[in-house]
């Protein structure tokens, strides 16, 4: 009889440790299966009190500082994104002294393509002293444009403001732009008019 016991004891130790392995093994292949479906669009990298250099032959090109980076880069296309807003200056090289700057209460940028985006509240300050305010803004760096199809409400250094109902384009160092459906009010005593002939 002791005979007996001795092996039904092995026997159920031996179901029990087969039991366990097939109840791992199964969740196993369940995890394996889950994770394959996951969404991989997730940041990488957290950055706090973030500051980036951009240089171009030694030269600063552009600084942007924001509270809260994070970076996606395990996706085809990846992308920076500042959530809690964001400053960027840039330096036109004839006033490297005299950085433009846009501001932002959202941005994001596709580093690879050097596309960058700006939304809510967005305002500009050019190196001229030209102020511009909207609520998106695209800049194009490759190209060298920004744009935006929001209303835009422009102060010139002379004081004069102007909206501009469906948007802009511009050089990225505002050198040239062009507004769409303007409206707004124009000090012309402190514009230069053309005088008649004598």
């Amino acid at each position: 009889m002791k005979f007996i016991s001795d092996k039904t004891f092995k026997n159920i130790a031996y179901l029990f440790s087969c039991a366990i392995f097939f109840i791992f093994t199964s969740c196993e292949e369940d995890l394996t299966k889950l994770n394959g479906n996951d969404d991989k669009n997730f940041p990488s990298q957290i950055i706090y009190n973030a500051k980036i250099i951009q240089r171009d032959s030694g030269l600063v090109k552009l600084k942007a500082t924001a509270p809260v980076i994070e970076k996606y880069e395990l996706i085809d296309s990846p992308y920076i994104v500042a959530k809690k807003g964001m400053r960027i200056e840039f330096f036109d090289k004839k006033k490297p002294k005299n950085p433009g700057n846009i501001t932002a209460k959202y941005a994001k940028i596709f580093e690879y393509k050097q596309f960058y985006e700006a939304r809510g509240d967005v305002k500009i300050l050019t190196s001229d002293g030209q102020r511009f305010a909207t609520q998106s803004v695209f800049w194009d760096q490759k190209r060298k444009r920004i744009y935006t199809r929001d209303t835009v409400y422009a102060t010139m250094e002379d004081g004069s403001t102007l909206v501009h109902a469906n948007g802009m384009t511009a050089k990225d160092d505002f050198s040239e732009y062009t507004f769409y459906k303007n409206s707004g009010d124009l000090d012309i005593s402190k514009a230069k008019m053309a005088q008649p002939k004598p």
